[in-house]
């Protein structure tokens, strides 16, 4: 099967599980989930495309094998970033831009989790690079160790047996094989859809928080009228 490579062939789906076979695809979803490394490698479209390599045969492991060591990459990973953020703490905001690293993803990440909370490690794990700085960031922020633990493994379990899943049900489908380019790409785009709903959803409410303020700000009917009968009488 030969797909397209969505950037340099060194970041083929394809091309990685080629050559690395599931051993390089578990170490590429430990790092894109919580390495400052990771947040280049492509997560999705590698979960999608090694389900449906194992589906036709490529790949000759058990798919709930696959699955199972997926979310524990996944887990793991998120798991690092964690106890990395915890450790480095607020001079991660500090540390200067480099080849492999912009201060801009973080603040992305950091502005993602102030707004969704705990969820956000679940919204995340769909999200490119904000999925790899979220984690690190929770551990900036000292979230409840146990809070974070159950939102990692839920996130995990969402996002690494199902989008391998998803590749090794549709694997079988000839239309699949004959537009895997685009369906990978596809991916890509779909993976944004979960913070476009939320962002949608966040702007709403502060939009009708807006507006309550500003109908109450603008009310001067919301002072009380004088009491013991004065006020209209109060000429006669």
């Amino acid at each position: 099967m030969n797909t397209l490579a969505l950037g340099p062939s060194w970041l083929d789906p394809d091309y990685l599980i080629e050559t690395f076979g599931l051993i390089g695809v578990l170490i590429i979803v430990f790092a894109e989930s919580g390495l400052l490394i990771g947040f280049f490698l492509p997560g999705d479209s590698l979960l999608f495309t090694t389900g449906l390599l194992v589906t036709t045969g490529v790949l000759d492991t058990p798919l709930w094998i696959v699955c199972a060591l997926v979310v524990l990459s996944a887990v793991v990973g998120d798991q690092v970033g964690y106890l990395f953020g915890r450790k480095v703490g607020p001079s991660l905001f500090r540390r200067p831009d480099s080849r492999l690293f912009k201060q801009e993803n973080v603040e992305k990440a950091h502005v993602f989790f102030e707004k969704h909370g705990p969820k956000s490690l679940i919204l995340a794990r769909f999200v490119p690079i904000v999925r790899t700085f979220t984690p690190i960031i929770a551990g900036v922020s000292r979230m409840n160790y146990r809070s974070f633990i159950t939102f990692n493994v839920i996130g995990g379990l969402l996002w690494g047996a199902g989008v391998t899943l998803l590749g090794a049900s549709l694997g079988k489908v000839e239309f699949v094989h004959r537009h895997i380019e685009a369906i990978l790409i596809l991916i890509v785009l779909i993976s944004v859809v979960p913070i476009i709903i939320e962002f949608l959803r966040a702007r709403s409410q502060n939009r009708k928080a807006e507006a309550a303020g500003t109908a109450g700000a603008a009310d001067p009917g919301s002072v009380p009228p004088p009491s013991g009968g004065r006020g209209r009488h109060a000429k006669r």
